[in-house]
């Protein structure tokens, strides 16, 4: 039978794995510092900038606690911050994968469809952020927002609503307007905080597309959207 860990030895795996596990993944020095690490991290890991002041004091803590190695600890950290630490350990190093919270099926429009039909989906449906296809890859996104202001710039310019709505395709508008900054593919093993991480970094992200190897060609299996963020917020909170 396996002997049970120590509080002070269960914190050390943690740490240590933590420590190991944002080198490796952001190619960084091993001789970097804890703190400069978590400090460096904040602006590229959700995980760890929501839990920086947590991480912070834990580096301090380890300090205290280990002698000269990790072998030999002087002191046992309280039952709360093993399991808080431990916790933040699984996130990173375990993250709970996107596709198995957000919604399956994914809603799309041909891009030959007509502004009123593209609108009337889009009103029927709810969602307003519906994947743009061509004949084999994802061209953009149909955004409820976006579409309402091309729809008043073109009324402003002189336009009529009836040429809007019968002769503009959802490609035509795309093609004025659209960039891959508003969307992206991901594959099935990008995880909840990669989601977080591209919404933080990119505040025009629309949606994230997720296919089996993410390619652009591949069938939708799932799609992330920035109103997503809350509820994976709280999926975090609770894995």
């Amino acid at each position: 039978m396996a002997e049970k860990k120590t509080n002070a030895q269960r914190f050390i795996a943690a740490f240590n794995n933590i420590d190991y596990t944002l080198k490796t993944r952001y190619n960084l020095s091993r001789t970097m510092g804890f703190s400069d690490l978590i400090r460096k991290m904040v602006g590229y890991n959700y995980i760890v900038r929501k839990n920086e002041d947590a991480l912070i004091d834990y580096g301090r803590l380890r300090n205290a606690i280990v002698h000269n190695n990790d072998e030999y600890c002087i002191a046992e950290p309280h039952d709360k911050v093993v399991e808080d630490i431990e916790r933040i350990d699984k996130l990173l190093t375990r993250p709970p994968k996107a596709i198995d919270y957000v919604r399956r099926d994914v809603l799309t429009v041909d891009k030959d469809k007509t502004m009123r039909e593209v609108i009337t989906l889009i009103a029927s449906s709810g969602y307003s952020n519906i994947p743009v296809y061509g004949e084999s890859e994802i061209i953009g996104i149909a955004n409820g927002q976006r579409i309402l202001t091309s729809f008043g710039q073109f009324l402003l310019a002189g336009g009529k609503s009836e040429v809007f709505l019968e002769h503009v395709k959802i490609e035509d508008m795309l093609s004025l307007i659209e960039n891959s900054n508003y969307y992206s593919v991901a594959d099935t093993e990008f995880t909840i905080e990669d989601a977080l991480n591209a919404f933080h970094a990119n505040s025009q992200l629309l949606a994230i597309i997720l296919t089996k190897t993410g390619a652009l060609n591949e069938k939708p299996l799932g799609i992330i959207t920035g109103s997503d963020a809350m509820k994976m917020n709280q999926i975090l909170d609770q894995f």
